[in-house]
């Protein structure tokens, strides 16, 4: 595979096989990550502008990253089945990016509103994964209670203009997991931005950048 160059490939997943873009670190040892999209029924895609600026500052700090199309959306085989399926999706997508990095350094996972509730239930589910990124999560729509007790830390980032999900649901789920010892899950609020981070884009950039870089030097 052609390095330092983003490439559009197909994973074999549990409906077909997955469309999906990824990029290969130069470095040796490099740590991997993978970035799941919005709600498919919504227009939810892998080419999502945050998304696809999640991923490029992955790419910036010398990951290995991958995004995929869960079932259904682009050139994905199968179709939407709310979010049991596409949670199988991001499996399969991981499987494949830990074999095509086997001596990877960290694993991360990061998604974005839909895709950042898939994100947290493939992280209680794989021990392996040592950090995570969430923007925009909708805890007043999906319950993630889940994440008690949550197996590593991690980053959360929403608006505070959010138009889909009230303050408060956020603010509960921070004290609810700034309980728990052992762990740190940041929530960084951006003041002017709505849920899908329209004109903040660049403040969520460096909000990304600076933790990504940050918790990769720890390691």
């Amino acid at each position: 595979m052609e390095k330092n160059k983003i490439v559009e490939i197909f994973i074999p997943g549990p409906a077909g096989r997955l469309e999906a873009k990824y990029f290969k670190s130069k470095k040796k040892t490099s740590p991997i990550a993978l970035v799941l999209h919005p709600h498919p029924q919504y227009g939810g895609t892998m080419n999502n502008k945050i998304v696809v600026e999640t991923f490029r500052k992955f790419m910036d700090n010398d990951f290995s990253v991958c995004r995929v199309n869960f079932r259904g959306v682009g050139k994905s085989d199968g179709e939407f089945d709310n979010g049991q399926g596409e949670l199988a999706d991001a499996a399969a997508a991981l499987d494949w990016l830990e074999k095509e990095n086997f001596d990877n350094s960290q694993c991360w996972i990061s998604g974005f509103s839909f895709g950042s509730l898939i994100a947290m239930q493939l992280l209680m589910r794989r021990p392996e994964i040592n950090r995570f990124i969430s923007i925009s999560p909708q805890p007043n729509v999906y319950d993630f209670s889940f994440l008690s007790p949550c197996p590593t830390s991690g980053l959360m980032v929403y608006g505070k203009n959010d138009e889909l999900v009230p303050t408060e649901t956020i603010n509960e789920l921070d004290k609810r997991l700034s309980l728990q010892k052992g762990i740190k899950v940041d929530f960084q609020q951006v003041n002017e931005a709505n849920h899908f981070f329209s004109k903040s884009e660049e403040t969520l950039c460096v909000i990304l950048d600076k933790y990504i870089k940050k918790e990769t030097t720890l390691f």
